[in-house]
């Protein structure tokens, strides 16, 4: 039937909440007593919480092993060494589609409907990573959307030919560009971000650069970053993942660094990772950037944490970021949902009338307990119809 009627919902600030959605939208939201449609299915909500499906601002659909065998996590002393280390572990688990497909079906189970994965994209991978995970893509279109980055791990100008292989993915139809770490890693930061904002505005893509540097050159590449996308008036295509600088200097830079990114719309993705400082979420947002998260690395060569739930990742942003009031609780999900969807695009997203109704039934008071307990049983629907059958591991 595509004429439903969920009653007996609970809104994010704890209110009563009753939803009519047609031809898979929102066409009345309505607090108090139910909504009267007699000629609609009814689903009864039962007094539980209706929140936004959820939006994971980055992951790494390649690199994970779940569903394999346990793989002890390996220590290194350069990222250098890292990459080498998962090279060979990769190499010796399941095909990249397989292991996609697991990770897909895991985020789903926990209410993520959208995301944007970095796919490794360099003159070491080509592009057989960009193919299998295109292919799990085009699997699980019509229930989660999926955009991707084009992501140079080994390098743009360090990896010689890493520049033609991220041409030829945007040629396939890639809709974000990928970097990294452009002075440690590349030594050359001029000449990556040469490559990647010309490949930017030659093909119209956005542009997310991994930026672990530390300290002054992670502030000096950011002001670099903010710079070049004034200039080429990219303002609210252009995000930078990880940001740990903004961790490690003073509130002082923090505040004169947010404004020029705020200027320029450059947007922060954090996962509040547990061994770095990392961006100040709120210093940041009162300069007006838009600061969105997403799990990163999920049980993989990097880290062997994650399982997938960006309502988990909210938690664990709120717990480091020392938020404790319902309102910045608020915050850590909105990082979670409606800001990931504006920094990835995502139109008619939210409870709103005229959106898609994709949503997400749990067992909490309001959004602030949610963040706080991030309860497991959850049901998950995609433009007004359950989703079932997903399978965690």
């Amino acid at each position: 039937m595509s004429d439903r009627l969920f009653i007996n919902g609970v809104a994010a600030n704890g209110s009563a909440l009753n939803l009519h959605v047609r031809e898979g939208r929102f066409i009345a939201i309505e607090p108090g007593q139910a909504l009267n449609r007699p000629h609609a299915e009814v689903i009864d909500l039962q007094g539980r919480l209706v929140l936004p499906s959820f939006v994971d601002g980055h992951i790494h659909l390649d690199k994970s092993f779940l569903g394999e065998r346990w793989q002890p996590h390996v220590p290194v002393s350069s990222l250098r060494e890292r990459l080498a280390i998962e090279k060979k572990l990769l190499s010796q688990v399941g095909a990249v589609e397989d292991r996609a497909n697991t990770l897909i079906e895991q985020a789903v189970s926990w209410g993520t409907l959208a995301m944007r994965s970095h796919v490794d994209v360099d003159a070491t991978t080509h592009l057989d990573n960009l193919h299998a995970v295109m292919a799990a893509r085009e699997k699980w279109r019509d229930i989660i959307d999926i955009e991707l980055v084009a992501f140079p791990q080994a390098g743009v100008i360090s990896c010689p030919g890493s520049a033609a292989v991220l041409e030829a993915a945007l040629k396939e139809g890639v809709e974000v560009i990928g970097g990294i770490d452009p002075t440690t890693l590349d030594g050359d930061a001029d000449a990556q971000l040469n490559t990647l904002f010309g490949l930017a505005e030659r093909y119209g893509v956005k542009v997310d650069i991994h930026l672990h540097e530390p300290d002054q050159t992670g502030i000096a590449q950011l002001l670099r970053i903010a710079d070049r996308t004034r200039a080429l008036g990219l303002n609210g295509r252009v995000t930078v993942s990880h940001a740990y600088a903004l961790g490690d200097v003073s509130a002082t830079q923090v505040e004169t660094t947010a404004h020029a990114l705020a200027e320029a719309g450059v947007a922060i993705l954090t996962n509040a990772p547990g061994d770095h400082a990392f961006p100040p979420v709120l210093a940041l947002r009162a300069a007006g950037v838009r600061v969105f998260s997403g799990n990163d690395n999920i049980r993989d060569a990097w880290w062997p944490y994650g399982n997938g739930d960006m309502l988990q990742r909210a938690m664990l942003v709120g717990y480091r970021s020392g938020f404790n009031t319902d309102e910045e609780l608020g915050i850590a999900l909105d990082m979670a949902t409606y800001a990931g969807a504006a920094v990835l695009g995502i139109r008619d997203y939210g409870i709103q009338v005229g959106s898609e109704a994709n949503f997400v039934v749990l067992d909490a008071p309001n959004a602030a307990a949610a963040v706080v307990t991030v309860p497991v049983e959850r049901e998950v629907y995609r433009r007004g119809q359950a989703i079932k059958g997903m399978r965690r591991h």
